[in-house]
């Protein structure tokens, strides 16, 4: 493949403290963002990448630890990537996850899709088409990053899960799964067994319509030695089964920052191949 055109050795700009206030969350939401180094010298509107953060950080975590303001200046300045947009929100603020909770009383995913995405996408230049829009995440952002673009491949052109937590493999772990994110909560069997199929990523795919299979540009990347092998690995063979088209990566790594270092500039070329036409 050709690389996109490089561009001079300019600087892309980080914001890590932004906010706006969300009716549905009921409070001010953090998010960062970073802005390509032509962003400030032209009219343009680009491409929108949603990187999510894993649990225990938040909208500071890929600016701090993931160094996406320099990976992703030399992927573009290289020609690796195209210029785009990157939206970080935080989904570590009263309650930990990207997802709603099974009783209705936190929508995260609601504010996600119905507040926060209008309001960056009008905020900034972004191109508010889903060609020009990709999401992925590490760790619980890459869960996210799943059941985002599962749930919305209307949306979405492009999604990369990193050494992803998929979400309870069984209805049996379901419960566990639910009380570990939200705390001592009694739930029905039917509540257990809808929050088992709205937020395994496995369930999801294994229930994905025959026209959904193609609509999403699926990167999937989990070190050898990740504790979250598991999950990975049997949608992977759910994808193969299946006949969805998937990219899958097994390198040499467990669950830290040094991995996912080394798998950003592969995202940004990755979702790049939409953005530019692959």
């Amino acid at each position: 493949m050709m690389p996109f055109t490089a561009y001079p050795q300019i600087t892309g700009t980080v914001f890590d403290n932004l906010s706006m206030t969300s009716q549905i969350l009921d409070g001010e939401r953090k998010f960062a963002i970073y802005l390509p180094p032509d962003y400030e010298s032209s009219q343009r509107s680009y491409p929108v990448l949603y990187l999510l953060h894993g649990g225990g950080d938040d909208q500071t975590g890929w600016v701090q630890f993931g160094e996406v303001l320099h990976i992703t200046d030399k992927a573009i300045n290289e020609g690796i990537a195209t210029p785009m947009i990157i939206v970080m929100p935080d989904a570590n603020t009263g309650r930990r996850g990207y997802f709603n909770g099974p009783k209705g009383d936190w929508r995260y995913e609601d504010f996600f899709f119905d507040e926060f995405m209008p309001h960056v996408e009008k905020a900034f230049r972004i191109k508010g088409e889903k060609r020009y829009r990709a999401v992925a995440g590490l760790s619980m952002g890459g869960g996210g990053s799943f059941i985002y673009a599962l749930h919305r491949p209307d949306l979405f052109s492009s999604a990369c899960p990193l050494s992803a937590s998929t979400g309870p493999l069984t209805q049996e772990a379901t419960e566990a799964y639910i009380k570990r994110r939200g705390g001592e909560i009694e739930l029905t069997k039917a509540e257990v067994q809808a929050y088992f199929k709205q937020y395994s990523a496995l369930e999801q795919v294994k229930n994905m319509p025959e026209e959904q299979k193609d609509q999403v540009r699926w990167f999937i990347d989990c070190g050898d030695d990740d504790f979250l092998f598991e999950g990975n690995s049997l949608i992977h063979i759910e994808m193969r089964k299946r006949e969805i088209p998937h990219e899958y990566r097994v390198r040499q790594g467990g669950h830290s920052w040094s991995y996912w270092r080394e798998s950003l500039p592969e995202v940004l070329r990755f979702v790049s191949e939409a953005f530019h036409q692959h």
